[in-house]
């Protein structure tokens, strides 16, 4: 790993953060990690509360998503901290914020007089509900998001209470979708000259990944409901007993299946009319199954793995940190990246994705370690030097 200010596909682009917690910081970790220098504005006395989230003794998460990110204190509630933000983002391309709508028109940082200084500026705005519509005021976190937009429901066991995600998906979806509309409006700013709001809603992003889920309904009043393991009707997809532990096998299309009937060696279930279609093998998803485990339990995962490769049927093993820091295909993918902390010592942490050929992302520096530990850097490199004028 290299300190530079950039390195990438968007290695001339600036940016302002402003966000905190998930959905805006996650947003600015993306395009930083594709080359963008990110300038994150942090209150002086406690700086974002990412710094302390996380598990363990010594919580790394800040570093994951603090990477490639430059500090500069900022108190945006004083007007000395609000003139600072506004000279800044008349140097930037990219305004991230995560804060509930109409917080920064009160802070005198209304984006449409931001723009009228930067016409060029793009201004991401992730949110709960959106910039507009009656619950656009209302407080969301992500998991609210996701149990709007549908998520939540069908997640779990039906004899349960909705399960969450073991992540925080709805703020990261908002980030990424907020991510991608930065990306076409610059494409949109190159051809005119102009820039644009991108209004990133929580639940929006949510239910952008919610499939068939409203078009179902819509045409034959189906509900999806939660399910556990499985998905309605689509078999066999699940998670299967070994004798030291469990496997995931998903072989629900028809060659699919026949080539996993053949590694049972019962060749004859993928001609039997109980399981030869789609629609046969759904209707009959516990049957199947509970044959299926039977088959799985006398094997080690080791033993079942080997057959399922050999057989071209996909399937793999469920993974956790530990397995993944030691498995070939990471290390042979460079899927993780080791980065050196001046407290930790070193944190091995997700890589960039996705890969690119010409222009490859990177991690380029540590997350800062103290708040406001690259003002002087920041203002000297996009201001000249000039302090904030009163």
């Amino acid at each position: 790993m290299t300190e530079t200010y950039s390195g990438g596909a968007l290695e001339d682009i600036r940016v302002v953060e402003m966000g905190q917690l998930i959905a805006g910081p996650f947003c600015g970790q993306l395009l930083g990690d594709m080359g963008a220098e990110i300038v994150k504005l942090e209150p002086p006395e406690t700086g974002d509360p990412m710094r302390y989230w996380g598990q363990g003794d010594k919580p790394s998460w800040w570093r994951v998503v603090a990477r490639n990110k430059y500090s500069v204190a900022c108190d945006l509630r004083s007007a000395e901290g609000q003139q600072l933000a506004r000279d800044l983002i008349a140097k930037a391309d990219i305004l991230i914020e995560n804060f509930r709508p109409g917080t920064l028109e009160k802070w005198n940082l209304d984006p449409a007089d931001l723009r009228k200084t930067n016409p060029g500026l793009i201004v991401v705005r992730v949110s709960g509900y959106g910039q507009t519509g009656p619950y656009s005021a209302r407080a969301g976190f992500g998991g609210i998001g996701e149990a709007m937009g549908g998520w939540r429901g069908i997640v779990g066991h039906p004899d349960r209470p909705p399960a969450r995600m073991g992540v925080s998906i709805g703020d990261t979806l908002a980030a990424s979708y907020g991510c991608m509309g930065a990306l076409a409006a610059l494409h949109h700013r190159d051809k005119t000259g102009e820039g644009q709001i991108v209004d990133s809603a929580l639940y929006e992003a949510v239910l952008q990944v919610m499939e068939s889920t409203i078009s179902d309904y819509s045409t034959s009043g189906t509900k999806r409901k939660r399910t556990g393991s499985t998905l309605p009707a689509i078999a066999p997809s699940n998670v299967y007993p070994c004798r030291d532990g469990e496997y995931l096998i998903g072989a629900n299309q028809d060659g699919v299946f026949a080539r996993l009937a053949a590694a049972m060696g019962r060749p004859e279930l993928a001609t039997d009319e109980r399981y030869a279609t789609h629609i046969a093998r759904g209707a009959r998803q516990e049957e199947l199954d509970a044959l299926i485990s039977e088959w799985t339990k006398t094997m080690t995962v080791e033993e079942l793995e080997a057959k399922m490769v050999e057989a071209g049927v996909p399937a793999g093993r469920i993974y956790d940190a530990e397995d993944m820091m030691a498995d070939p295909h990471f290390a042979a993918r460079e899927a993780l990246v080791t980065v050196p902390d001046a407290e930790l010592g070193e944190v091995t942490m997700q890589n960039v994705f996705p890969k690119m050929s010409k222009t490859p992302g990177s991690v380029r520096r540590p997350a800062p370690l103290t708040i406001g530990q690259d003002s002087d850097d920041v203002i000297q490199r996009w201001l000249g030097g000039e302090e904030a004028k009163e």
